[in-house]
């Protein structure tokens, strides 16, 4: 199924989301959708699929630094465990202002890419059960299609395990 899309201009965050993903030579296009993709929930029955199919952007801090999680929205970060296996230091959820900061893109919203610099990141190894996953594009009404390769790929990331 495809997810109702509206024309509108792109906001600024996704047009940087857009500009990132056509530099990193990546084919999924920016889509505006009217239904907001702020949760997992709410971005799958938007775009038809199913919710492990979500690849949530999340922003921790670990040794001084904001990290950033791509995650299947099937399941929850053990933030424990995935310190551990990624070799950092402990885990916590960044504040809505830490996010901001990190990535110039509101919780809800946050892609895996277009951030004034890049984060370290992992990718979820659950994502890869999916020939397709959306993403957040900078904004809670844009998203992108894309695979877990390309996700690796433009974000330079580690593939883990994230949940237990």
């Amino acid at each position: 199924m495809d997810p109702v899309t509206i024309a509108t201009p792109l906001h600024a965050r996704s047009a940087r989301v857009a500009a990132a993903l056509a530099a990193a030579g990546i084919p999924g296009e920016v889509r505006q959708l009217a239904d907001s993709t702020r949760t997992a929930a709410e971005a799958a029955a938007a775009l038809g699929c199913e919710i492990g199919a979500i690849a949530n952007s999340l922003v921790f801090v670990s040794d001084g630094e904001p990290v950033l999680v791509l995650t299947s929205g099937r399941h929850r970060v053990d933030t424990a465990a995935l310190a551990a296996r990624w070799g950092r230091g402990p885990l916590r959820r960044a504040t809505p202002e830490q996010v901001r900061e990190a990535t110039g893109q509101v919780i809800g919203g946050v892609a895996p890419t277009g951030h004034p610099r890049s984060l370290p990141t992992v990718v979820d190894q659950a994502l890869a059960d999916y020939p397709r996953v959306w993403a957040a594009a900078g904004t809670p009404h844009t998203v992108f299609p894309t695979t877990a390769e390309e996700l690796l790929r433009l974000t330079g990331g580690t593939v883990l395990p994230v949940g237990p």
